[in-house]
């Protein structure tokens, strides 16, 4: 619709707000009416209109629309069909341009700026179809008509909620001609705002219902109310109903007697119902209401079991961030106890594997889904890592690039890996000497181009795991299909030595890597010689793989 509107007309961006107010809301209308809306708004003037009908597109030129002036044709921008009644237009119309003349009681509406309802039935498509025409108002502005059409094939005597539907629906066509309707300075309708369907009620300037809708009876039913709602004060009512002993909303009463548009839901015996008020003000008088009811109890519930699973989910993961803290503080006590310095050193590892995991279960106890921003488990585990190392070496680990948002079955055992790949470079690689250690991560294949990660320049060209040749910058590198996760992490240490083979190595913590990256997260693992000395390792996971422990 937004682009309709720039590329056609003379709107401006205000106007275009208010369109997006009412086009948000006009379901309301429609199911009222049995009718469809078409949304016309006028094209621009007369020369922006070549000679074939056809609109010109270009960039909106904001001015006053002058309803005396000649309309060169119109647009229109917005459809909208009922769930109470059959379509008279089962083809889609947004977009369709037409000239002046061709729909005359649209023409009539902008220039008389007011509801057209004359004219005889029309049987174009074979059906006979009912044309009315709303103009929208914005203050003193006519901003476009509202096309309604009813489709009259399935005619028949009007029951009485029939025809309290089609009354309100008369009333709200008033008010959107007043400029009354949307509601200005209210809050944007919800998706899950009560439908007609749900449940209806008419009041009257007191508050008190003239009609209740067989649906609207059995929700106050359901919260407690058995006789019928007709003459009675709807606000009064429904406060009695949920009176608790305990603290009511003041504004409860005023919203459901129809003198302020707001939503509210209310809670009794153990129902929960939503109620949307919509006052009906015609001709800057007040004359009643329209209330819009929904039971959602079940909705409710359904959020507050999902609300509780999550908190326990959380407090789960919190327990396990505990109990892992805890072991990692015994197997602490228990280095050093040991003479052994081997056996000290084995447990300082198996301390730092237990903390890698206790910071992932750590960060999901604080989100609401298994869901995790992995920079901030990186910087920690690089943190981490940089603290364990010997005051001889010096280094300060740094991470360059974004991990992003990753699930837990990924960010678990690639925080391990890292801590392992982390500590095996400044024990090894930057032993005892002075060196820079950097963690790049980039992620591929999400619908942009790739430039090189921010670090590349440390270890100069870098290579896609897996690629045989050097890839040119800003050149997506060569991947399987599906989003990939690639992370470097590189030294200018002492490098790999000549004999080192990933197949043969005894390291446990090299192991315990491949295991993780080959083997769970079906990602590739690369060790290299980094140009200009040092090592550098590339993981590379695809993101859009089914994680789990390897079949193989």
């Amino acid at each position: 619709m937004t682009d309709l509107v720039r590329d056609h007309t003379d709107l401006t961006d205000t106007d275009l707000e208010w369109l997006h107010a009412l086009v948000s809301d006009w379901q309301l209308l429609a199911d009222l009416s049995f009718a469809d809306l078409l949304l016309w708004v006028p094209l621009r003037s007369a020369d922006a209109l070549p000679a074939d009908g056809t609109s010109r597109a270009g960039r909106s030129r904001p001015g006053v629309l002058d309803t005396g002036a000649a309309v060169p044709g119109w647009v229109a921008i917005a459809q909208m069909r009922p769930t109470t009644g059959p379509t008279a237009y089962p083809e889609d119309l947004v977009g369709k341009v037409v000239r002046t003349g061709r729909r005359g009681l649209i023409d009539v509406a902008w220039r008389e700026r007011r509801i057209v309802r004359e004219g005889d039935p029309e049987w174009g498509s074979g059906i006979p179809v009912r044309e009315e025409s709303i103009p929208v108002r914005r203050g003193a502005k006519i901003l476009g008509v509202i096309q309604r059409s009813t489709n009259l094939s399935s005619a028949r005597t009007p029951s009485r909620l029939e025809l309290t539907y089609l009354q309100s629906a008369s009333d709200l066509a008033t008010m959107i001609s007043e400029g009354r309707f949307p509601v200005p300075g209210e809050e944007p309708n919800m998706v899950r705002s009560p439908r007609v369907g749900d449940g209806l009620m008419r009041l009257d300037r007191a508050g008190k219902v003239t009609y209740a809708s067989p649906n609207a009876q059995s929700a106050y039913r359901r919260l407690g109310y058995p006789t019928d709602l007709v003459g009675e004060a709807l606000g009064q009512v429904t406060a009695d109903l949920c009176d608790t002993g305990e603290p009511m909303e003041e504004a409860l009463s005023v919203v459901l007697s129809g003198r302020a548009p707001r939503e509210v839901e209310v809670e009794s015996r153990g129902s929960i119902m939503q109620l949307r008020t919509i006052p009906l003000v015609v001709g800057g008088t007040r004359i009643g209401a329209v209330v819009l009811c929904r039971d959602v109890t079940e909705l409710r519930w359904r959020d507050r079991e999902l609300m509780t699973k999550d908190a326990t989910i959380r407090e789960i993961h919190h327990r396990v961030k505990n109990n892992l803290q805890t072991v990692a503080a015994l197997l602490r006590l228990q280095a050093r106890r040991l003479r052994i310095p081997e056996g000290r050193a084995a447990l300082d590892e198996a301390v730092r594997r237990v903390g890698s995991i206790a910071i992932v279960h750590e960060t999901l106890s604080h989100t609401p889904d298994e869901l995790i921003d992995f920079d901030d488990i990186a910087d920690r585990v690089i943190t981490m890592a940089g603290e364990v190392s010997t005051p001889e070496t010096k280094v300060t680990p740094k991470r360059t690039g974004s991990f992003g948002v990753l699930p837990a079955e990924i960010a678990t055992p690639l925080a391990m890996a890292l801590t392992e790949l982390l500590q095996n470079a400044l024990e090894h690689g930057l032993a005892n000497r002075f060196g820079t250690l950097e963690v790049v991560a980039h992620r591929y294949g999400e619908g942009e181009v790739s430039k090189d990660p921010g670090g590349a320049s440390f270890w100069g060209e870098w290579k896609a795991a897996g690629a045989n040749e050097p890839r040119a910058p800003g050149v997506e590198p060569e991947h399987p299909s599906g989003r990939r996760l690639v992370t470097v992490i590189a030294d200018d240490g002492v490098g790999l030595p000549a004999d080192f083979d990933m197949e043969s190595t005894e390291s446990l913590g090299l192991q315990i890597v491949r295991t993780l990256i080959v083997g769970e997260l079906g990602g590739d693992l690369d060790f290299r010689p980094r140009e200009g000395g040092g090592t550098e390792v590339v993981v590379d996971i695809p993101l859009d793989h089914h994680h789990g422990p390897s079949r193989a």
